[in-house]
């Protein structure tokens, strides 16, 4: 796999993001109508992908609203996993997020998800609460994380 490029979301991507969902998250996937939902919502979402020649290998998005942007989404297919593609999503998000006036990031993962979880410290963000039982079926908690940034908290 050679470096993906990074570049905005467009609507023909969505039907290979909804089957990389059902992929990545089976019980959690995201269908195309969401999709096209999350699209329609520009420009408060705003959506990346990765992409390796003609293939879409990660994506991820955020929700802003004022000075606070939410990570509503980011994944990798398994083939990109562990070759810092997160990271790099990550990065652009957080940049994004900035870019909108946003002074912090916040977002939610599973309390299982350890790279995840690791990923996200490394990059800076805190868990300031948890949200028990939040992820169904599996009775699993949300940890909500927060990062400050632009400004001064950069």
């Amino acid at each position: 796999m050679s470096a993906p490029v990074l570049r905005a979301l467009e609507w023909a991507d969505i039907p290979r993001l909804a089957a990389l969902e059902v992929e990545l998250f089976a019980e959690d996937a995201w269908s195309e109508q969401a999709w096209w939902a999350e699209l329609a919502a520009r420009p408060r979402r705003d959506y990346v992908v990765a992409v390796d020649g003609d293939q879409v290998v990660g994506y991820g998005g955020l929700d802003v609203s004022g000075d606070v942007a939410d990570l509503m989404t980011i994944a990798a297919v398994p083939a990109a996993q562990g070759r810092g593609l997160g990271r790099r999503l990550l990065d652009d998000l957080v940049h994004r997020a900035e870019g909108h006036g946003a002074t912090a990031l916040l977002l939610e993962v599973r309390a299982d998800n350890e790279p995840a979880k690791r990923l996200y410290e490394r990059r800076g963000f805190e868990t300031i609460s948890v949200r028990r039982r939040y992820y169904q079926p599996g009775d699993v908690d949300a940890l909500v994380m927060r990062k400050h940034i632009g400004g001064t908290h950069g």
